[in-house]
């Protein structure tokens, strides 16, 4: 029996894992109290051994509140995106950074170190990547997402090395298939690219059909965090971090397998509109080489059709 905590449990991914831990547990032992943590929700939880805290982790009380319990694992979801990050620096430091340092802080007083997995980003390696990028390229972030994003590795580390926390650090990828029209994010395209095509419904996409990305689906996504969240410690490197793999594919190959799954007439829906700022951020992408990774036992989909299918499974 254990206790765990979720921040940022209405985003997308966070809601995917809500629904896996209730049901499979964590490292083979069932969650007694899950407590959530986000700005808000919907109505009360069906689940009796859901707890719902609304309110900003940025809010020691919160926190209090989340940690009342002695807590077993934290899975820290909850972050400013980078363009807000980038419109409202505070808002974007109060969260992205401050709060990481309280969440970490606040476990000092548990009764046995808990597992805390911090969700990183990819956002880390910044704009100018090398040819390949491997487990040894040096972060270089160009937003402050990044920079908060990275230095909130280095404080899993450190609590880790404190004996606050056993943590773990995952960079995250472009994650799909996110419904909706992407709340204004610049990555939407690779979402929507599914659930358009899936409706038959047209779709302008801000890159060129050649632009690659790198890929993973919410399923994948999950099953990475839920790992690191039970893997022996012992086998965790110094940092405490690792790149999530991913599979590198370009747009064209992700209309074709779209179009071979819910018809080939769905290509003639995609119109191509390349942006020059969004085929750099988020079409440019070099190969990515993750063994050490994939040796913890991290994973991406395999394949684009199963990529396909856990992206859009409910």
């Amino acid at each position: 029996m254990s206790h765990v905590v979720v921040t940022g449990a209405r985003g997308f991914v966070g809601s995917v894992l809500v629904k896996r831990l209730l049901a499979d547990g964590l490292g083979g032992r069932a969650v007694s109290k899950l407590t959530l943590v986000d700005t808000g929700f919907d109505g009360d939880h069906a689940d009796p051994r859901v707890t719902q805290i609304a309110g900003s982790i940025a809010d020691a009380n919160v926190r209090v509140v989340a940690y009342s319990s002695p807590v077993d694992a934290v899975f820290h979801l909850a972050s400013i995106p980078g363009g807000a990050a980038e419109r409202d620096h505070a808002l974007g430091r109060a969260i992205n950074l401050d709060a990481t340092l309280g969440l970490l802080e606040d476990l000092r007083g548990q009764p046995r170190p808990p597992r805390f997995v911090f969700a990183s980003t990819v956002a880390v390696y910044g704009e100018a990547l090398p040819e390949v990028v491997d487990e040894h390229t040096l972060p270089a972030p160009a937003l402050s997402y990044g920079a908060h994003k990275l230095m909130g590795e280095t404080l899993v580390a450190d609590a880790t090395r404190l004996g606050w926390v056993q943590g773990c650090s995952l960079r995250l990828p472009g994650v799909v298939a996110r419904p909706g029209d992407g709340a204004g994010l610049m990555s939407a395209f690779m979402s929507q690219l599914f659930w358009k095509l899936a409706a038959n419904e047209p779709i302008t996409v801000p890159v060129s059909p050649e632009g690659v990305a790198w890929w993973i689906s919410v399923g994948a996504c999950v099953d990475n965090l839920l790992h690191a969240a039970s893997v022996d410690p012992e086998r965790l490197n110094s940092r405490r971090s690792y790149q999530m793999p991913v599979l590198r594919l370009s747009i064209a190959e992700v209309v074709d397998s779209l179009a071979a799954r819910f018809g080939t007439d769905r290509k003639a829906l995609v119109t191509y509109a390349p942006d020059l700022l969004v085929e750099r951020l988020f079409a440019t992408y070099p190969p990515l080489l993750t063994p050490h990774a994939e040796a913890l036992g991290l994973k991406h989909d395999g394949d684009v059709n199963t990529l396909i299918e856990r992206a859009m499974a409910r």
